[in-house]
Order: structure tokens, then sequence, then C-alpha cells
């Protein structure tokens, strides 16, 4: 359940970066949507975003960025150590240094290279260029 929320968020955010539009609506929403939002913003791949409360269901209104070129949710989460990220990163990423892999690991959600520096392993959830 809670990977097809992330897969349609970030689908909602493709789908309004190539149409054009200067927001993205994301609904339902979910505490994992809200964690992989935030890593998008702190990496600058989206503006700021709020949580819209409207009585029938809440959703995301998430100011997009032209500087997203693809993001994408990974089915299964596959499982990574600290010494592996440089081999999903080759798979998932069009380049080197070029994107980022969004992890969940015991400390939180946080991008690849995060994870990397502080030396912990988790799951791979998507990713972003």
């Amino acid at each position: 359940m809670t990977q097809d929320v992330l897969s349609d968020a970030m689908s909602s955010i493709n789908n309004a970066v190539r149409a054009g539009n200067d927001y993205a609506r994301i609904s339902p929403t979910s505490n994992l949507v809200k964690n992989v939002l935030i890593e998008l913003q702190q990496e600058g791949y989206i503006g700021v975003f709020e949580l819209i409360e409207d009585g029938e269901g809440n959703e995301f209104k998430v100011e997009v960025t032209e500087r997203i070129n693809e993001c994408q949710s990974i089915k299964p989460r596959f499982s990574m150590t600290n010494d592996e990220y440089a081999k999903w990163a080759r798979r998932y990423l069009p380049a080197r240094d070029f994107g980022e892999l969004i992890v969940t690991t015991p400390q939180g959600v946080m991008t690849h290279k995060e994870a990397r520096e502080k030396q912990i392993g988790g799951k791979l959830l998507g990713y972003v260029y």
C-alpha cells in the first residue's frame, strides 16, 4: 500500500513537470511521501510544499521546478549495504554524480550520499535526476 502511494506521488510530480505546470497535487498523503518530499526539497528538486486539508481527504501541493528530468519509485524495495550504493546508482542514475537515490534507513529517509557518509545501509525507495 505505502509503495503504491509513493509511486502515485512520483508520477504526479513527473506529470506536472512534463505538462509544464507550476504545482503538482499529491493525494493520498502519507508520512513516507512527506519524508521523500522533504528530501527532494532539501536537494533542490522541488520548491515549497504544503499539506492541504479539505475534509474529504488531504493532499500535498508541491511546487515543481525544471530541475527534475525524472523521478520514479522502485519496486521491490531492494535492501543494500553501505558499499552497494555505487552499484545501484549506476543502475538507476544516468551519469556519475548526477541525481539521487532515495533510501529509507534506520535513521530515516535520506539520499544515498547522506547514507553513504553516515555509513548505514537501507532500502531503496526511488530515484530523482
